[in-house]
């Protein structure tokens, strides 16, 4: 049982597996006479008071907003790893994930806004489908193996850290309350001695936490999104200076938090925000422009944008496919792109605060993402019968 419990922690399956079941289980509990217990979780009060100090919030916003901050962090050590080290460091490499992000950004915003326009209710929704699901998307590549090329997964990691930098400018810009100026510039200040202490060579990872959390509370209070500490705690951690035992600190940081992401984080947001209750759901539902923006955005916006994009760049000589990447299997990876779902979700918390609001998200978010999933798999088992189609051609 142990060797089995090791063996599917260690599978490049199991985050996927983990944030699906998470997700099953809060559709289950939220549609049975679980509800209550459900709705009982998420509203457990947590207080934290330090003197005159306090956060007060639900379960479910010290996971928004508290948990949620640590998958930033992630994300800003992956993100500053790939543009100095990894698949972003060139600009060969850079020049595809680049625009066809950008595509991914601007088509699905695009489509919900024409389903939305003019309504100053819903209008702010717009950026729920341009996200993507890292977690689920690489997870469906997983499951079909050596069906397709290893390039195919390079290429949908770096589309899918670019599309996570854009959501983290996004999420900066437009969805930021009435900002306190104080509590910023405490924030600016813990910013500015945590670079200090990348200039100063320090290597050890506690001086970085303590003044991690200290700049999480202050962006807490101040208006901005707390998750956004994450990001920029993450921009400053050391990469090419070595720790005393010769290891990069920001990959000693990234290694420690991966697991914890993606085994406690993700899940765990998506157990709390993922249940949609199917009562009363019609046709009509259907219809209501939040889902109807979302569910196009993520499922026609997102593919369009990514592939023509990159076609288009293609034919003016900007870049080219991978080698071993024909254009039916990148399509397919533009399909899978739109399983917006964990960032979705987010995003979609961020912009709507009524109950109908977000039962409407929900509902786009997961039908999106389910009908991007099943196509896109479709398309990519497609592809791999048509092996004698040449890449990048």
């Amino acid at each position: 049982m142990i060797q089995f419990i090791t063996a599917f922690f260690h599978s490049k399956l199991a985050p996927g597996i983990l944030l699906l079941g998470a997700t099953v289980l809060a559709l289950v509990m939220e549609n049975t006479a679980l509800y209550t217990l459900y709705d009982a979780i998420k509203d457990t009060p947590v207080t934290l008071r330090i003197g005159t100090f306090k956060i007060d919030k639900p379960l479910l916003l010290w996971i928004n907003d508290g948990l949620m901050a640590v998958f930033f962090l992630l994300v800003g050590l992956e993100i500053k790893r790939e543009v100095l080290k990894g698949h972003l460091s060139k600009p060969s490499q850079l020049a595809l994930p680049l625009i066809a992000a950008i595509g991914g950004v601007i088509m699905p915003a695009l489509i919900y806004a024409a389903f939305n326009m003019g309504n100053p209710d819903t209008i702010s929704g717009w950026a729920i489908p341009a996200a993507t699901d890292i977690a689920f998307a690489l997870g469906v590549l997983t499951l079909l193996g050596n069906r397709v090329p290893n390039a195919l997964k390079v290429c949908l990691v770096a589309i899918a850290i670019i599309d996570d930098l854009a959501a983290i400018i996004i999420i900066a810009l437009f969805y930021t309350d009435d900002t306190s100026l104080y509590a910023l510039s405490l924030a600016g200040a813990g910013l500015a001695f945590a670079f200090a202490l990348n200039r100063l060579g320090v290597t050890r990872l506690g001086p970085y936490a303590m003044i991690g959390l200290f700049i999480w509370a202050c962006v807490l209070k101040s208006g901005v999104h707390a998750t956004l500490a994450g990001v920029a705690l993450g921009l400053i951690i050391p990469l090419r200076v070595q720790n005393e035992h010769g290891l990069s600190p920001l990959k000693v940081m990234e290694h420690a938090l991966h697991p914890w992401v993606v085994f406690a984080v993700i899940p765990l947001f998506a157990f709390v925000n993922a249940g949609l209750s199917f009562k009363g759901i019609t046709l009509d539902t259907f219809m209501d422009p939040i889902t109807v923006g979302i569910i196009l955005g993520l499922f026609v916006g997102k593919q369009l944008g990514v592939f023509v994009f990159t076609y288009l760049a293609r034919l003016v000589g900007i870049c080219k496919l991978p080698n071993g990447v024909t254009w039916l299997h990148f399509y397919g990876l533009s399909l899978l792109t739109g399983i917006g779902f964990t960032m979705s979700l987010f995003i979609g918390t961020l912009a709507f605060n009524h109950v109908e609001n977000i039962t409407a998200v929900r509902l786009g978010v997961l039908t999106g993402s389910l009908l991007s999933a099943v196509v896109g798999i479709a398309i990519l088992l497609l592809a791999s019968r048509r092996a004698s189609v040449k890449p990048g051609q």
